[in-house]
């Protein structure tokens, strides 16, 4: 059984960040960072069936042409993916009453939302990328227990960790083209930007690398934590990226929300084809 220390459940038996129970969320969840993107992504709904806010997590979950689908916000970075993966894995994994694990494992679809920057000069704004594999710049794939021996083709001392996430790709591959993307712990100095502080690096240490002879793509602050997690935990993951950056040519989207708004279209087509 697991302790009521580390299972935190509120007084409605819903688990503890997200305030969800395992009737409120379906096995195809859409993740944003933004809250207020959910509320988007819930606009395209032929029906609202479930709408909760704790903090920064906002969850929507209705229907569209008969199929149930979840949207949640995660906030920005991986210690928040933690966050989210773990209690949405437990809320189908769990039996939150009596504490024990699922001896019947439930899979569920996790495909991220988002928008980055692409570190290439011939990925425009405005485009999108499919990630195929994810390098993890953060910590959080050093604090458990994994076995992803991927490794980079360039000889790297900087601690990070690869993903390869193969098994949405097939049911996305009319949005855009296929990736590789660097999560970064942070937005500024950690993806190489300069305000009235110097980083440390510039992004030429992230531009050059590659996996299995795909050279990186783009830089944002999530996917690699939802693949290791969802991975890890025998869940199936895919990072949708609009690209509204171009670190390379300092190009940033004129027309950004339309940029989204389309990526969320297009998903949402896709997901309704997941078998």
């Amino acid at each position: 059984m697991i302790k009521e220390s580390e299972l935190i459940l509120n007084n409605d038996g819903s688990i503890y960040h997200l305030h969800l129970r395992p009737e409120d969320i379906a096995n195809n969840i859409i993740t944003v960072g933004d809250p207020e993107r959910v509320d988007l992504v819930a606009s395209r709904f032929d029906k609202i069936l479930l709408t909760k806010n704790n903090r920064e997590f906002k969850t929507i979950t209705g229907e569209l042409s008969g199929q149930v689908i979840t949207a949640i916000s995660t906030g920005i970075g991986t210690d928040n993916i933690d966050i989210v993966l773990n209690e949405l894995d437990a809320l189908v994994n769990i039996d939150l009453e009596t504490r024990e694990i699922k001896k019947n494992k439930t899979k569920l679809n996790f495909i991220r939302i988002g928008t980055s920057g692409s570190l290439q000069k011939e990925i425009p704004v405005d485009s999108f990328i499919r990630s195929e594999y994810a390098i993890g710049f953060d910590a959080l794939a050093h604090y458990y227990d994994h076995d992803q021996k991927l490794t980079l083709d360039q000889d790297f001392t900087a601690p990070h960790y690869i993903v390869h996430s193969p098994h949405l790709q097939e049911n996305f591959l009319s949005i855009g083209s296929a990736g590789v993307t660097i999560t970064a712990p942070g937005f500024y100095a950690p993806q190489c930007r300069s305000l009235r502080l110097t980083p440390r690096y510039t992004k030429d240490i992230y531009k050059i690398l590659s996996v299995k002879g795909k050279k990186v793509t783009n830089l944002e602050m999530e996917t690699a934590g939802i693949y290791l997690l969802a991975k890890t935990l025998g869940h199936d993951a895919i990072s949708l990226n609009a690209i509204l950056a171009n670190r390379e040519t300092g190009e940033f989207s004129r027309q950004g929300a339309k940029t989204v708004n389309t990526l969320i279209d297009n998903s949402l087509e896709c997901i309704l084809n997941i078998n």
